[in-house]
Order: C-alpha cells, then sequence, then structure tokens
C-alpha cells in the first residue's frame, strides 16, 4: 500500500469519528459546560470537582467522598470506579479538537471503534435509503418510520458488539416489550436519562426496543448518518433560534404521546462534563403532563468511565467498564406539580448510578441557593 493511499484512509476514520463525537453531543440541544484547559488549572470550584473523575474512585480524597455518603446507597458506595486515570488510558494521540477547542486523546480503543464505524457505516445508510424508498413508495408499509428507524437501532447494536461494549439491561425490563407493530405493551411514556457520556445515545437505542423518537437539535439534519435518520424517522427537532419552531416542536412531542409514540429526552439539557447528575432544566416533564402519559427514567451507568469528555471516542469497552442501563418503575404525574415530578425522577436516577455519578453535596446545594436568589431577584 503506498504512503498515498495510507494517509486517505487515515483521514477518512478521523473524518468519520469525528462527525459520530459531534453529532452525539449535539442531540442534548445543549452545550458542555467544561473547559478542560481550566480543569487543569483548577481555576473553578465546579471544575476542581469534574477533575476529580478522571481518577480512580480510590485516589479521590476522604473530605470529598465523605460529602458524598449522605446521599448514595451503602451498596453503590462500595463499588469501585471504573474511571481510568491517564496512566492506565495509555493514549496513542493527544490532540486539540478542532470543532471544540478541547484537548483529546485516542488510545488502542478508540482506534478499534474507528474501524469498526468506517466499516459498518456504509451498511447503515444503505439501509436507511432503501427502506425510507419502501415507506414512501408502499402504502402502510412504514408507519411512524419504525422500519426506518429500526435500522439505526441494528446498526448501534452491532457497533456495540463489535466493540465488546454491548450494556446490560435491568430493572423493569417487561415494560420495553412491543407488539406486532413495535408499539410499547403498555402504552406510550417518556423516557427520560442522565447525560454523561457520546456514548448514550448508542446505549439507548441498543437498549429501547418500542418505536420513539429523540428530541434533538435542528442543525444535525446536515449531518450523515445520524441527521439522515432523525430527518428521515421524523423525530422531534428543535430550532432553539426560533420560538415559532420550538412550539411547533412541543406540540409534535404531545401528538407522538398522544398517538403512543414514546418520546426520548434529557432533561439535564445537556451532557455533564464530569459524569455527575446535573441540574434539570424546565419544560421536559410538562409534556408528559399535557399527554397524560407516566415518565420512565433510564439510569445509565458508565458511559462517562467508558467514553469520558476528554476522549475522542471510547477509551474501554463497554464490558471493562460495567456499562449498564436500568428501567425504572413509571412514575405517575396526575395531580403533581412539575417540581414534584423533577424531584421523583432525580431520586429514581440516582439510585442505580455509581457513586462517581453522583452530585457532590456542596455543588448540588450551591446550585440550589444560587436557583433561590435568581427567584427573588
Amino acid at each position: 500500500m503506498t504512503g498515498r493511499k495510507r494517509s486517505l484512509i487515515v483521514v477518512a476514520v478521523l473524518s468519520t469519528a469525528h462527525a459520530f463525537n459531534h453529532v452525539s453531543s449535539s442531540l442534548v440541544a445543549g452545550k458542555s459546560r467544561l473547559d478542560l484547559n481550566n480543569l487543569r488549572n483548577k481555576k473553578h470550584h465546579h471544575n476542581s470537582h469534574a477533575a476529580l473523575t478522571i481518577l480512580p474512585a480510590s485516589i479521590q480524597s476522604d473530605d470529598q467522598m465523605v460529602s458524598l455518603s449522605s446521599h448514595i446507597p451503602l451498596s453503590l458506595q462500595k463499588r469501585p470506579s471504573n474511571v481510568l486515570s491517564m496512566e492506565e488510558i495509555q493514549p496513542i494521540f493527544n490532540f486539540k479538537s478542532k470543532s471544540s477547542g478541547k484537548d483529546k486523546v485516542l488510545n488502542v480503543t478508540g482506534i478499534h471503534h474507528l474501524v469498526v464505524i468506517l466499516l459498518t457505516m456504509p451498511f447503515w445508510m444503505a439501509a436507511m435509503k432503501i427502506t425510507h424508498w419502501l415507506g414512501d413508495t408502499i402504502e402502510g408499509f412504514d408507519d411512524n418510520r419504525a422500519k426506518f428507524d429500526y435500522t439505526g437501532k441494528v446498526w448501534c447494536r452491532a457497533y456495540l458488539s463489535m466493540t465488546n461494549s454491548y450494556p446490560i439491561l435491568e430493572g423493569d425490563v417487561d415494560r420495553l416489550k412491543v407488539g406486532p407493530n413495535g408499539e410499547m405493551s403498555e402504552g406510550a411514556c417518556l423516557f427520560v436519562a442522565n447525560h454523561a457520556s457520546f456514548l448514550d445515545i448508542a446505549v439507548l437505542c441498543t437498549v429501547l426496543d418500542p418505536v420513539f423518537k429523540f428530541i434533538a437539535k435542528d442543525s444535525l439534519k446536515a449531518f450523515p448518518g445520524v441527521g439522515t435518520q432523525l430527518v428521515g424517522g421524523e423525530h422531534v427537532l428543535i430550532d432553539r433560534t426560533n420560538k415559532r419552531s420550538q412550539l411547533k416542536t412541543f406540540k409534535q412531542a404531545i401528538n407522538y404521546l398522544k398517538n403512543g409514540i414514546p418520546i426520548m429526552a434529557f432533561p439535564e439539557g445537556a451532557r455533564s462534563p464530569d459524569g455527575r447528575l446535573m441540574e434539570f432544566k424546565g419544560g421536559i416533564f410538562s409534556m408528559a403532563v399535557k399527554a397524560k402519559v407516566p415518565i420512565v427514567p433510564l439510569s445509565i451507568a458508565n458511559t462517562h468511565a467508558v467514553m469520558p469528555n476528554l476522549g475522542f471516542l471510547p477509551v474501554q469497552s463497554g464490558q471493562r467498564g460495567e456499562l449498564r442501563v436500568y428501567v425504572h418503575d413509571p412514575i405517575d404525574i396526575e395531580g403533581k406539580s412539575e417540581e414534584e415530578i423533577s424531584k421523583e425522577v432525580r431520586e429514581a436516577l440516582l439510585r442505580e448510578l455509581p457513586a462517581d455519578q453522583h452530585p457532590l453535596d456542596d455543588e448540588f446545594e450551591a446550585n440550589k441557593a444560587e436557583k433561590k436568589e435568581l427567584v427573588r431577584a
């Protein structure tokens, strides 16, 4: 193989991975709050805590571990952290992301993921094109684009299987059983999950059998693969700069719920920079209230350890990092305020998250105090 051909292959692989990385981040329609330079210099209080999760829990300070103990079950406190140190990651490449300006690392595991993505994505693209054509041509062939969306689920499952990263599914698993047309056997609901990593999207598509629709950022339409899936699958796309568009998409999400199709949303509104559960944004739970459907929380554990914020792609396999999704019992919203619903959802998510994904007590209380001050002002 000539040097020119090798160079072209490397460029193609890195370009594909970059698009995958960027797209996964944008699905939350938010912006990451972590500045890695500040993390290293520890200029901010929050980032000094965020830096801890780059190291195993065993070398975190006693004071910080004690601050967690007041709201974490003993069984979770005893579980060791799956987060790798930089020495354990053994990066081959260290570089700065052109899109975000943040430092990124790529190791042997990441290169494995790059190769799998490059080899499998063309088949996914072809499957979407064929399925979409059949849906447009044959009446009743693909109502609600369920078959079209299934091509993405197949790709995610193949991708995670080929990289030894298939998640463990626990909890109320029967709730995810589907009927002959892909609908939920127990009716529609609003799925909500914590968001700690780029990898969450693929994990959710892997474990959720029912037809569902993501709430995603409108700008993703321009991206190959995921953009094609979101547009062709008629997911809920939001233009944050247009209030009329926001109202339209809100109604679209409610209509999906009323017609028996679940919605998948991240109440934090952004990806957590350090894996710890953040404060929730307002408005998400009002969709469930309006459509009169229950809320099903999904705790996604250890994606922050498999693909941390500094990883261009995963730095360890999901099997080693213990990827896990826990399906909680549904939360009834009848007669409850959005604040009460938010509290129940938060408590449910935290019950099945490892200690290094729980917010630190002082940080959580500081955020609550800041919100109260803003209300008073």
